[in-house]
């Protein structure tokens, strides 16, 4: 039987109603009040201590932080408490990897048997190892281009197929699968399981990860885990598994923790869900919300249709109100009587101007007839021609024997030339005489 001597602790009185081996016995054991106290009693002699270690849980709760902090050189913790009148006096900036060193004190809760420390000061030392390795870490994977956004593939509306990587039976998985068949019944998820901490967490999601990334039906890879300590939380910072990650062809959602967590694979992850239930919302659509947006999207088209087709209405009757449109025939009318002035007014202008170039050509006609030879021909008159077309002018030119040619108003004869000869008296004294004697 386990006793507890309040005079362990030399120079300390033992508490009152303690806990003593003469008091306790399988025939009147001591009641598990009686023993809290006696612990409580004992644990308040001890003093307050200043420790030094990294900040590995720190989670706030109603304004008071619940936390644990690891010893730099081995595994071994402590669970810690900040009120939240202490935690106003510390320093803003505390986060979980920090490098601290704390004043704390022991406690013990009687109700619960819970041992923990409370801190009433705590301040930075430097970034704990862990931490100062994920921030070299991070810093490469920066500098190599895997955080931006550049590089991050399109996660698709309405996956066929989801590929689920989580532990086995765990509530990550849960968490996923119910909330996203709320969202949507008929998703389907193809589920590999592997370790979520451990020495087997980094191999077995890599080959989970690579497992699913070459199945062509997965549209999206999910990789859930449900919160813990940072130092659980270590894989997923893993520069193996990041750097699959980033080679994966397939889309991949780091889901890992609560909204306080932040693994490096969240920054590598084409996308970063907070929780697991909220990865399931952020990859399946809600099909009630798609409904809805359906049916707004259809009564917004109905109602631009309705307007639309009221507002062409609205022109069609305007434009068939106008008088034009309204008796079409007025407007040929109208042309057909312009068109027969116009032709009409062309007609007598075409007729005027042929008249007036007859009466032109009447004119040079008669003009032409009066200067023609024909005209002197017909009134008796002949021309003589000799040999060649020369035209008599002088007696003289046909002499006797020469062969002429007489033109008449009717015809041409052929006669000889006897020579010249008297002047005949019928003639004399006239301007004009023939050309040639017969």
């Amino acid at each position: 039987m386990t006793t507890f001597h309040a005079d362990a602790v030399p120079g300390q009185p033992p508490p009152p109603d303690s806990v003593r081996p003469r008091d306790s016995t399988s025939d009147a054991p001591t009641s598990v009040a009686r023993l809290n106290d006696t612990i409580r009693g004992f644990i308040e002699t001890w003093g307050s201590v200043w420790v030094e270690g990294e900040i590995t849980s720190w989670n706030v709760r109603t304004g008071n932080v619940f936390g644990r902090l690891k010893d730099l050189s081995t595994d071994a913790t402590i669970s810690f408490r900040i009120w939240s009148s202490t935690l106003q006096r510390l320093p803003a900036d505390l986060r979980v990897g920090d490098h601290v060193i704390a004043s704390v004190k022991a406690d013990y809760f009687i109700k619960s048997g819970d041992f923990s420390f409370a801190v009433s000061s705590m301040r930075h030392v430097g970034l704990g190892d862990q931490l100062e390795k994920l921030e070299r870490l991070r810093a490469k994977l920066r500098a190599e281009g895997l955080f931006d956004l550049a590089r991050k593939k399109q996660i698709p509306f309405l996956p066929h197929v989801i590929g689920l990587i989580t532990g086995e039976k765990s509530d990550a998985e849960k968490d996923v699968r119910h909330n996203a068949e709320l969202r949507w019944p008929h998703v389907r998820f193809r589920t590999a399981y592997a370790a979520v901490q451990g020495d087997r967490c980094v191999p077995e999601t890599i080959g989970a990860l690579k497992a699913l990334d070459a199945d062509p039906n997965v549209d999206v890879i999910v990789i859930a885990r449900g919160g813990g300590d940072a130092q659980h939380l270590l894989g997923f910072s893993d520069e193996r598994l990041l750097r699959a990650v980033a080679a994966a062809s397939t889309p991949v959602v780091s889901a890992i923790g609560h909204e306080n967590d932040h693994p490096l694979l969240d920054d590598i992850a084409d996308l970063r869900a907070s929780t697991p239930t909220d990865a399931a919302k952020r990859v399946v659509p809600d099909v009630v919300e798609q409904r809805a947006a359906v049916v707004q999207l259809r009564s917004r088209l109905t109602m631009r249709l309705s307007q639309r087709i009221g507002h062409d209405i609205a022109q069609l009757e305007q434009l068939r109100s106008r008088p034009v449109l309204r008796a079409p025939e007025t407007m040929i009318d109208a042309r057909s009587q312009q068109q027969w002035l116009l032709v009409s007014r062309g007609r007598d202008v075409v007729d005027r101007l042929l008249e007036s170039q007859a009466r032109r050509a009447a004119e040079l006609r008669a003009a032409l007839r009066t200067l023609s030879p024909a005209s002197t021909l017909a009134r008796g008159y002949a021309i003589a021609h000799l040999t060649g077309g020369v035209i008599v002018r002088d007696a003289a030119q046909a002499r006797a024997g020469d062969a002429v040619v007489v033109t008449v108003a009717r015809g041409s004869f052929s006669a000889r030339s006897e020579g010249e000869v008297a002047e005949s008296p019928r003639t004399a004294g006239t301007a004009e005489a023939p050309a040639a004697p017969s």
